[in-house]
């Protein structure tokens, strides 16, 4: 059973995510939260496996509220749902450690879907942000990107091959099961495979260590 803390300061858009999530008999939500600092109160007394967060909340905004989450109960993960969009959000959001960023105005499957595969230790992202976050790091294609590459594949070299396997796979969106079956791995093994790989370049979770396996040239 997937645990989820939600977080939205309207109401009504509260029991439309709960209907929603309530349609899938492996997630439940455990508690609800008004505002920022009800939802950091309701993730250290639940320990949700994920945290679904809005950006603009009273008291504390939900970025903010994500990175003390991140701090203080890092076993949860982070999940943005909200209506905006914009660069700077979807830089800050990613940056400061959540693992997933959706868009209300997407499928409701896609929620669904985006909560199973972050609780499963993936990242997603809502595909209108995937194409903005893949326009960015491809934007530029004279120094800035290839200086871009060269750092990423300078990041990469203190990875083991079986490290940068593993690291390839999760730029490509793959979870610790998925990563397993192809590897011919335990599950367990994979988990300690991407810890010591976020310790080793520097990041904080799957979703930078996506980007350097994109930028180093380990997707395709």
């Amino acid at each position: 059973m997937i645990r989820v803390m939600l977080a939205d300061d309207e109401a009504m858009v509260r029991a439309g995510v709960r209907a929603i999530l309530g349609t899938d008999d492996e997630i439940e939500v455990v508690a609800e939260a008004a505002d920022g600092v009800e939802a950091v109160e309701a993730v250290r007394r639940h320990r949700p496996d994920v945290a679904v967060l809005d950006i603009r909340m009273p008291r504390m905004d939900g970025l903010a509220a994500g990175v003390e989450i991140r701090r203080t109960v890092p076993e949860t993960a982070v999940v943005v749902l909200t209506t905006f969009s914009e660069d700077a959000y979807i830089a800050r959001a990613l940056g400061d450690g959540a693992s997933g960023f959706l868009l209300k105005s997407g499928d409701p499957r896609e929620l669904i879907a985006g909560l199973k595969a972050v609780a499963d230790g993936a990242a997603y992202l809502s595909p209108k942000v995937a194409q903005r976050v893949i326009a960015e790091l491809s934007a530029g294609a004279g120094g800035g990107a290839m200086a871009r590459t060269a750092a990423a594949k300078e990041q990469v070299a203190v990875l083991t091959p079986r490290e940068l396997d593993v690291l390839g796979l999760v730029g490509a969106g793959l979870s610790n099961a998925e990563i397993a079956a192809r590897l011919y791995l335990v599950e367990g093994t994979v988990k300690a495979y991407v810890s010591a790989i976020l310790q080793r370049l520097g990041v904080k979770n799957r979703v930078q260590a996506a980007i350097v396996a994109y930028e180093a040239g380990l997707v395709s």
